[in-house]
């Protein structure tokens, strides 16, 4: 039976973290290894003050790791985690994230039965408190169809090929050694880095539509401006990834199919609440793409990852 370590980086984890954990030990392929990658000590105190139970003590595969706020990366952070296991695969989740099912591990580690497959990534379904944009943006970037990619389907697919979210993703433990791990220093988007590495290097990358997770964000017209600055910094600092194809070209089709939605749902009111905020994405993700023109006194007041500048 394959085995797998799970690893979440966490920060200013609260009582939901804990419910995650049980979510995962409960799962019908129980991890062999539940690796915490936590930032600033301090949070991780304050969250067992608040709990009745303390994880480590409940169960026995936990390992907890503390990195500063400093020295957060989301590409080194997560090679610092993966040095803990010793698994044939891990998999990636961040912390607002909770399996749908008790398959969630499962499913992902059948995909591997592909030797060529090197990673696979979940379904996103919405939180019951999500917006109608967001709504539908998950049932855009994650349909009900599984889909095996490769470098060969970049023309056809453009920047999806690459797509791969770390929300929740599984990783085969060979390829991540060698080709080096997830990228050693960047403001985001490691998950899509990495996959368009092992894309190029002849692996493939699935979507199991059958593993699924909880997770969405209603996030604001200024979260959403910061979030899309860093990923336009992120694809600018790595043209051998990026700098081939354009993720505008998708932008603009899921826009259009959003705003269709909401005209076919009778709810077209919110189209220009809709247009502003792709506004400040667009916005956003062009001073990223753009980020070496800029003033660097000003990078850390676009960005959300602002210790990044630091």
């Amino acid at each position: 039976m394959s085995t797998v370590d799970i690893i979440i980086p966490t920060y200013k984890p609260d009582i939901a973290l804990l419910r995650l954990i049980d979510d995962l030990e409960r799962q019908s392929l129980r991890p062999t290894k539940l690796i915490i990658m936590n930032t600033e000590e301090k949070y991780w105190k304050e969250l067992l003050s608040k709990s009745r139970e303390n994880p480590q003590e409940k169960y026995d595969n936990i390992v907890v790791e503390h990195v500063t706020k400093a020295s957060f990366d989301h590409g080194e952070t997560r090679n610092l985690g993966v040095k803990h296991s010793n698994s044939e695969f891990f998999m990636m989740m961040t912390q607002d994230a909770f399996p749908r099912d008790k398959m969630l591990v499962s499913s992902l580690v059948k995909a591997f039965e592909d030797s060529d497959v090197a990673a696979a990534y979940a379904r996103q379904y919405p939180k019951t408190d999500c917006n109608l944009a967001e709504r539908y943006s998950r049932k855009f970037n994650y349909p009900n169809e599984p889909m095996k990619k490769t470098q060969k389907d970049l023309p056809r697919l453009g920047i999806k090929t690459y797509f791969c979210s770390n929300v929740c993703a599984m990783y085969r433990r060979s390829v991540f050694d060698e080709i080096g791990g997830f990228t050693h220093r960047t403001i985001f988007n490691e998950d899509m880095v990495y996959a368009g590495n092992i894309c190029q290097k002849g692996y493939a990358i699935c979507y199991v539509p059958e593993a699924g997770v909880i997770h969405s964000h209603n996030y604001t017209c200024a979260q959403q401006f910061h979030r899309n600055f860093d990923i336009g910094v992120s694809q600018t600092d790595h043209p051998e990834v990026f700098g081939s194809i354009s993720s505008e070209t998708e932008g603009k089709k899921m826009v259009a199919e959003t705003i269709g939605h909401f005209r076919q749902v009778g709810k077209a009111y919110l189209i220009p609440h809709y247009i502003v905020m792709c506004g400040c994405r667009w916005l956003g993700y062009k001073l990223g793409r753009n980020y070496k023109k800029l003033p660097k006194g000003l990078l850390p007041k676009l960005s959300l990852n602002k210790e990044y500048w630091l």
